[in-house]
């Protein structure tokens, strides 16, 4: 048997012959590929999806269900909130910092409000309500929360801010499991194939063009002849310590990675045909249990005393920006009226307490004028309701004076830190994955996690970005590889 690679794409006059023929082979079946799936099999191709574990779900189906939508949908329009398109693509933008694509951006921001009438046209239900507040996600069937830095500097300043993450109507946590089952089974409904236990080997070229794929079924190496396209939706590469090694070395720094199989098989089978992998360091992490709404009025400081970010923002940004700090560990820093106790899965540690913060200061081992010196600056301009140094807003800036005083500890290592990876594939609007020039591979799409999509940095991340990318550019993709 011939030993397949994803680092070299096998060439079509040597495919010893075809186990599948399909117009368009889509490669995972999460969100990403199960929205690609619906996408052709609507535009009329014949559809063949394959997915290397025994079932749909992927990372999607790990997540909350939440999708970023905003511009005015039903939901924010009866919670008062007069979102615009301009407001929208603005903060996409924002988000997207340094990494940000504009192409994808002003796409997304123009046909956000159709993608959620899409959603509900494929059967996914919203309820339609807003539940105020700072959360993770929904414990109820809510629709409509804040779920990013939309009301924090320096993004309210730039774009009206607006609640936009939209949830499934699903009671408890983990909302993706119900939506990827939808899409499957309109998927299904429309006649796509699906394989499982089928995991992609290699691509398949004709000169410059993908004409298939090589996938393992049961021990054996199957042929499939993609006459119109083949569609990427595998994933990041959080699982593989090599690329992380290679591309995301910082990652390191935090121990809990999230998704499933993501061991960025989708990008390597791209870069063999030369597509370009871009943004690769970039990751989002957070330790969301630090963030119940009291603790937004908190104060972080690294191991040296001094703060780094503005804390009424997301709390993935808050994060990433604490895992820039030096020393392996942050503080956060709380007063009696805003302490809560982190759950026990946090891994979180009060590590000292005090009647003044310099007592705190002492218990942390800190040189003498540090920590306290930064809680008097931020208390006196607290109390002026203002914050000079980072911004933060009123009403959750507050003078953190009522003693005993805590310091919570995160530390890199034995808290708990989840991430995943966020660069990948350099693709178009439509999904076409394009090389170092910049000009299409010639049958290859791809869209989600294996790409640098929406959710492009780090320090931007906003719940429901990654699912809005699986979504609406899966759909993008699986409608341009119908097109042959």
């Amino acid at each position: 048997m011939a030993a397949y690679s994803q680092y070299q794409p096998l060439a079509l006059a040597d495919v010893p012959q075809w186990d599948f023929e399909t117009d368009v082979a889509v490669i995972g079946f999460g969100a990403t590929g199960a929205c690609a799936a619906i996408e052709a099999c609507t535009g009329g191709a014949r559809v063949m999806l394959f997915e290397r574990s025994s079932g749909s779900g992927g990372a999607s189906a790990l997540s909350g269900g939440e999708i970023y939508i905003g511009g005015g949908t039903d939901a924010q329009k009866a919670a008062g909130f007069d979102d615009t398109v301009e407001a929208f693509t603005t903060y996409l933008k924002l988000a997207g910092g340094p990494c940000a694509d504009d192409a994808k951006c002003e796409l997304y921001g123009r046909e956000a409000l159709n993608h959620y009438q899409w959603l509900k046209d494929q059967g996914v239900p919203y309820r339609g309500n807003f539940l105020p507040g700072k959360h993770i996600e929904p414990t109820d069937d809510s629709t409509l929360i804040w779920s990013g830095s939309e009301a924090a500097a320096p993004f309210c300043h730039k774009a009206t801010p607006a609640p936009r993450g939209h949830v499934i109507q699903h009671m408890g946590w983990g909302g993706g499991r119900p939506l990827i089952d939808l899409l499957e089974a309109r998927a299904r409904d429309l006649g796509a194939q699906i394989h499982v236990d089928a995991r992609a080997v290699a691509l398949i070229v004709d000169g410059n063009r993908v004409a298939g794929v090589v996938v393992r079924i049961d021990n054996q190496d199957r042929f499939v002849r993609a006459a119109k396209g083949v569609v990427l939706g595998t994933g990041g590469f959080v699982f593989n310590d090599a690329m992380r090694a290679k591309y995301c070395a910082d990652s390191f720094r935090v121990n809990s990675p999230i998704g499933d199989k993501d061991d960025g098989i989708g990008i390597e089978l791209g870069v063999s045909v030369g597509g370009d992998a871009i943004h690769m360091d970039q990751f989002f992490t957070t330790c969301p249990w630090t963030m119940p709404e009291a603790h937004a009025y908190g104060v972080f400081v690294n191991a040296q005393g001094n703060r780094f970010i503005n804390e009424d923002c997301y709390h993935g940004r808050v994060t990433r920006c604490a895992v820039d700090q030096p020393g392996g560990k942050v503080y956060l820093l709380l007063d009696v009226a805003h302490f809560v106790q982190p759950l026990d899965l946090a891994g979180i540690t009060i590590a000292a307490t005090g009647e003044t913060w310099e007592e705190v200061e002492a218990e942390l081992e800190m040189p003498k004028g540090t920590l306290s010196a930064t809680m008097a600056v931020y208390n006196e301009h607290a109390r002026e309701g203002r914050d000079p140094l980072f911004d933060k807003q009123v009403p959750i800036l507050k003078a953190l004076d009522q003693s005993p005083f805590i310091a919570l500890e995160l530390n890199f290592e034995t808290s708990y830190f989840s991430f995943f990876t966020l660069g990948g594939l350099k693709t178009s609007a439509d999904g076409e994955v394009v090389n170092r020039a910049g000009a299409p591979i010639a049958g290859l799409f791809a869209a989600g996690r294996c790409t640098s999509g929406l959710p492009a940095w780090g320090h931007g991340y906003s719940s429901g970005l990654s699912l809005a990318d699986c979504t609406f550019f899966g759909r993008q993709a699986g409608r341009k590889a119908a097109q042959g």
